[in-house]
């Protein structure tokens, strides 16, 4: 097993990289290209990412999400920017409330118990907290403001039957299908069927749904009612980031309509709103979207139970973050593998030359990789190159390359959210509480093995050997002794 202090971590005020000379480049959606990064403020990265709509539990294809939008926070950190990070909650939608009357309980137990199952699945994958993680619910103020610098500016009306719904109107707002690309006179009604009657456009869409019996509502100058769902993100971004921000990011799944949405609705009130669009690929399974609706989730609490979670981790984030990606065990199970081979370096590389302090700067070739639209598989192949290059380091006795290599191979880990000796890996260790125990017993197992090689009874030896394999531990016998390790996966 490994050791706790087998890693040192990194001391505090870690060196991060210099912004000068530094150029970063993200695909941004709707320039449609590749552009380097100019943030609206030097030294400083503005992220707002969409959150879970809470109605159910979060499934791998949730999570890809975080992952990967965790993973461009943290380069932006390593390459010296203040970053301001905002992931928001919706937990009042139509979604929401259809889970609530099929299970007779307030809709806000719903939203509540969903929330907290997301919190979980993002600590338990090493996400790091947002700067600040906004509820619809708790905004509808902002989002009557916004509402009524529309109206005023003639984007949006109030419906005249008196039901209290709000609307934007879609061709008051010229450059609407900018960032999808899509042209309005090819394009269908929004999807409100239940109220297309009070709509001008069959093509506009709510702001601000009027209230119905059973429902929550909240009070506002055009009747009582909640939010839409676009209204929401464009109110929470600008409240906490500012009325023109760096980055918008969620799944591609959300470009249309809810970004396209979000976008014309924030620009027709005269914001700048986001300055670049990125968006991750979809996590299907056979080829078809994860969702519900399928019955093909995989969720995040049943998962961390087949493999660890920084395995599971490094599945998700493996590949390019806006390349499609189709689950299948295989898949997960070479992921933890190509995991398990980079840990197993690690162990060996400090066995051998003491404890491993990652440097403060990566290779100039992973650099390089995620500067470029974030490259993660680009960067996982050096990061692969230097377990190769250290495992034969350590088989040719040249200890101090192979202590070097680990060095960097941790750095680089660390951006990624994957170095084994950080938090939270760390501290997840082989059975945590019971390591003690268990590493106590398996000792006195080896120690009989030992004495039975000694007196040349290998019969013995290789039953010791085989009962603790049948019990999931691997022993390997090395020069300093034997070293063992739960199997995992």
């Amino acid at each position: 097993m490994i050791p706790d202090d087998l890693f040192q971590a990194a001391p505090e005020g870690r060196e991060t990289a210099t912004l000068g000379g530094v150029s970063l480049r993200f695909y941004d959606t709707r320039s449609r290209q590749v552009s380097d990064f100019t943030p609206l403020t030097e030294g400083c990265a503005s992220l707002y990412l969409c959150g879970a709509t809470v109605q159910a539990p979060p499934h791998i294809g949730h999570i890809r999400s975080s992952v990967n939008f965790d993973i461009l926070r943290r380069w932006l950190a390593y390459r010296g920017y203040e970053v301001t990070f905002c992931r928001n909650i919706t937990d009042i939608d139509d979604k929401i409330l259809n889970v609530a009357r099929a299970e007779n309980v307030h809709w806000w137990a719903v939203a509540e118990r969903n929330q907290r199952a997301f919190a979980s699945a993002y600590d338990a994958l090493g996400c790091l907290p947002p700067s600040v993680e906004p509820r619809a619910t708790g905004h509808v103020p902002e989002m009557v403001e916004l509402m009524r610098r529309l109206i005023d500016r003639g984007h949006a009306y109030p419906a005249q039957d008196g039901s209290g719904d709000v609307y934007f109107d879609v061709l008051s707002h010229s450059a609407y299908g900018e960032l999808s690309g899509q042209r309005v006179d090819q394009m269908r009604g929004a999807g409100d069927t239940d109220s297309d009657g009070a709509k001008r456009d069959p093509r506009d869409f709510a702001l601000w749904k009027g209230a119905k019996p059973g429902e929550p509502s909240w009070e506002t100058p055009w009747g009582r009612g909640r939010p839409g769902w676009h209204l929401e993100c464009s109110a929470m971004a600008t409240k906490y980031l500012g009325s023109s921000f760096d980055i918008h990011g969620g799944g591609l799944d959300l470009v249309f309509p809810h970004h396209e949405n979000e976008l014309a609705q924030s620009r027709a009130a005269g914001d700048g709103f986001a300055r670049y669009w990125m968006h991750n690929g979809l996590l299907t399974l056979g080829g078809e979207k994860m969702s519900k609706s399928l019955g093909n989730s995989l969720l995040i609490s049943e998962m961390v139970r087949r493999v660890r979670p920084v395995e599971l981790r490094y599945y998700l984030g493996q590949a390019h973050y806006r390349s499609a990606l189709d689950y299948s065990e295989e898949a997960l199970s070479e992921a933890a593998s190509a995991y398990q081979r980079i840990e197993g370096f690690l162990t060996r590389a400090a066995e051998l030359t003491g404890p491993v302090r990652p440097v403060s700067r990566v290779p100039d070739a992973f650099a390089s990789a995620l500067d470029d639209d974030l490259g993660v598989a680009q960067g996982l192949a050096i990061v692969h190159g230097h377990v190769r290059d250290g495992n034969t380091a350590l088989g040719e006795g040249r200890k101090e390359r192979a202590a070097e290599l680990a060095a960097e191979l941790r750095a680089m880990l660390a951006v990624l959210g994957l170095d084994p000796g950080a938090e939270p890996w760390a501290a997840e260790g082989d059975g945590a509480g019971l390591r003690d125990v268990v590493d106590a017993l398996v000792s006195v197992a080896l120690e009989e093995r030992q004495s039975a090689r000694a007196r040349k009874d290998y019969a013995a030896a290789d039953r010791i050997r085989d009962r603790l394999t049948a019990a999931g531990v691997t022993v390997e016998d090395t020069p300093n002794g034997p070293r063992w390790e739960l199997r995992r996966g």
